[in-house]
């Protein structure tokens, strides 16, 4: 242990191991029990190590996190951003030493300003919170990054029933808990009270997570309806090309006359490569073509319309057609995909930074929800499906949930499976069935237990036929969000600087 828990390379270079661990807890390795020694490792070395120390044990378990969890974005700036193999290498490496700070801000103030000795039940409590803060931070700091929370390792595993209680963050604050209380121990056992307190939080969370599992928090509004979602499989090196205009319109287009009649066809994010404007014509023909079927339809399409001040901003959208209304315009935009930050400096160095589409703005909050067949669609473009409570704030209003996604740009890497795991822990959460379309897969339906129930094959010319119910009622996640886990999370970092402080 002492080598573990010691300043040194050692520890450091099992920071980092430890760090990958979390990714094969994740999809598509799933193998959740790495998810508590992950979180354990990481407790134990910052043991006996000072602040600075701390830092660095904290940025190397970050390291091995993202660099084993988002390694992905080599794929996103070699294969479609045109940067050559040295220079996307090091931007991939620049991206992932830049969100492993935030494990070493962790290390840091959990050394100098949580970690109490010989208190090992209120420093698994206050890591366990502190844990939670950063997961909350690293998704809203500079538009956020929530990528890679434990708690989704969770989705098939003991404690997914609490997801509709507190979202994926009361799950990744239980582990951690439950790491660092075991970590603890044999600290734990000196005291009798101690080790009775611990093993009661221990049975009341798990217990609870299966117990809640399964649990009816929603039921039926209607009828099941049927779905239809097409997937074109357009390469990404053709998608935004003028010449392969008419070949992804005709492609849609004749996959969708010739598919079976359902209440409701999905076309994936940006399924019209063209200004909405100018695909008037054929938005309404396809209309036309939906309501002769008593249809509804739904498609991704840019948009181009004036912003609040009169400016003329260019947006990712939805649109709606057929037996259905409305259009929805993205509000949480992917850095460097779909905006560049800087841009007036970046602009220009590298293909990289002047891709396709790359320059959309943000749609205003409190926008309508879309209508379709009589029920209110929540919709997700893409990289918004990953954000709990922005997502939550729009399932809340919803009968059914829409995410579509065009996962091209991470072509054979686990990115787009990950992705795919954050959209069933979003059905789970609200207790909602949801279609994913997607333009390559994965392309399915979720139930309301975040269970898979129709999927076609990724990277397949393909349509997903089967049927989603509408569904009513408010799971407590969406009801009171993370507000109770927050107050928790707030007073027990309060307890632990007080305690530290008196010690």
């Amino acid at each position: 242990m002492h080598w573990i828990t010691r300043p040194g390379w050692p520890g450091n270079l099992l920071a980092i191991a430890a760090g990958a661990l979390t990714t094969l807890s994740l999809a598509p390795f799933d193998f959740w029990p790495l998810a508590l020694l992950s979180i354990g490792l990481l407790y134990l070395g910052l043991r006996e190590v000072t602040p600075r120390q701390a830092m660095a044990r904290g940025w190397c378990y970050g390291f091995g996190l993202f660099a084993s969890g988002v390694s992905w974005v080599y794929v996103s700036i070699h294969d479609f951003g045109a940067a050559p193999p040295p220079l996307a290498g090091l931007l991939t490496l620049g991206f992932v030493a830049g969100l492993a700070l935030f494990l070493a801000l962790l290390g840091w103030l959990w050394v100098r300003t949580l970690r109490t000795p010989g208190a090992p039940l209120r420093n698994a409590l206050a890591f366990a919170a502190l844990w939670l803060a950063f997961d909350a931070l690293r998704g809203w700091l500079l538009t956020g990054f929530p990528w890679l929370y434990v708690g989704y390792s969770q989705l098939d595993g003991p404690l997914a029933g609490l997801a509709p209680l507190g979202g994926v963050w009361l799950i990744s604050f239980v582990l951690a808990l439950s790491a660092t209380l075991l970590a603890e121990a044999p600290r734990l056992f000196a005291s009798k009270v101690q080790v009775a307190v611990a093993t009661l939080v221990l049975i009341l969370l798990w217990g609870g997570g299966l117990g809640l599992s399964g649990h009816p928090w929603t039921s039926p509004k209607g009828g099941p309806i049927s779905v239809a979602a097409v997937q074109g499989n357009v390469a990404q090196s053709l998608k935004w090309d003028p010449k392969q205009l008419e070949m992804q319109l005709l492609l849609y287009r004749d996959i969708t006359f010739r598919s079976r009649p359902a209440d409701l066809i999905v076309w994936p994010e940006t399924a019209i490569p063209i200004l909405k404007e100018h695909a008037e014509g054929y938005l309404t023909m396809m209309g036309r073509f939906a309501l002769d079927r008593q249809a509804a339809m739904i498609t991704g399409v840019p948009v181009r319309q004036p912003n609040a001040e009169g400016e003329v901003r260019y947006y990712n959208g939805l649109t709606a057609t057929g037996d259905a209304r409305g259009t929805y315009l993205k509000q949480k935009l992917v850095p460097f995909g779909e905006y560049v930050p800087l841009q007036d400096l970046l602009r220009g160095l590298i293909a990289f930074f002047d891709l396709p589409m790359s320059d959309f703005a943000r749609g205003d909050p409190g926008q309508a929800l879309l209508q379709a067949k009589g029920y209110r669609i929540a919709p997700f473009i893409c990289y918004e499906v990953v954000y709990p409570e922005f997502a939550a704030s729009l399932a809340a209003q919803s009968d059914l949930l829409l995410t579509v996604s065009n996962d091209a740009w991470f072509g054979h890497s686990i990115g787009p499976l990950q992705h795919l795991q954050m959209a069933q822990m979003r059905a789970l959460e609200a207790g909602r069935w949801m279609v994913r379309a997607t333009n390559n897969g994965v392309t399915v339906l979720i139930d309301p237990r975040g269970q898979i129930t129709e999927r076609i094959p990724a990277f397949e010319e393909a349509v997903l036929y089967g049927e989603v119910t509408p569904m009513q009622g408010l799971t407590p996640y969406l009801r009171w969000r993370s507000w109770p886990l927050i107050v928790i999370c707030a007073l027990l970092l309060g307890w632990g600087m007080l305690r530290r402080r008196a010690a």
